[in-house]
This record gives C-alpha cells, structure tokens and sequence, in this order.
C-alpha cells in the first residue's frame, strides 16, 4: 500500500530554518538544492515506509518514530495508519547534542 508523505508545520519549520542557513552562507542555489534533496529522499517512504530505523531516543513515545539519515540531518517521521501517511515530524541535525532530539513532543 502506497503511503502519502505529510510534513508538518514543526518539520516545515524546521526544513525553513535549514534554508535560511544556507541561503545565507552559501546562497540560495546550494540551499534550494539541499532542501530538494531533503524533502526528495522522504519520497522513499511512500514505498517502503519501515525503511528508516526505530529513532531509540524517542522509544518512550506513543508513535514509533523511525528516521532516515541524509547528509548531516534526521528525518523523523512515524507511520499514521489511521490516516494513510507518512508523518514527517523533524529534520534534525545531528551534529546538535542527541538530546535536543526530545525538544518537541508530538
């Protein structure tokens, strides 16, 4: 079964702040293309959605929380069931300390 992928305004957030980075230390052509590709490698998911690995520092929550790894970022995402999606809830950094990865709840 064909999954949706979903982003949402948290993960939308943060996808906007990865932008802003770049477009002004690199410029917005390296920044287009970093966030193309972020948001091009969560088309996986629609196919194969149990790709990514079980997030271990989310394990005490409700969803299972999985994540693929693409360049320097986490994309966290959870498998709605209910709603036939794929929820992107994070594109995390991971050269920030690993516990920031709790900062929001869902």
């Amino acid at each position: 079964m064909e999954l949706e992928v979903y982003w949402t305004e948290f993960s939308e957030r943060e996808l906007a702040k990865i932008f802003s980075y770049y477009n002004e230390v690199a410029g917005s052509k390296i920044a287009k293309n970093l966030i193309e590709a972020i948001i091009n490698e969560t088309l996986k998911l629609e196919h194969q959605p149990e790709m990514g690995q079980v997030e271990e520092l989310l394990k005490n929550r409700k969803q299972q929380f999985r994540y693929l790894v693409f360049k320097n970022y986490k994309i966290i995402y959870w498998i709605n069931h209910s709603k036939k999606r794929i929820e992107i809830n994070d594109v995390f950094d991971t050269r920030q300390n690993p516990d920031k990865i709790k900062r929001i709840t869902w």
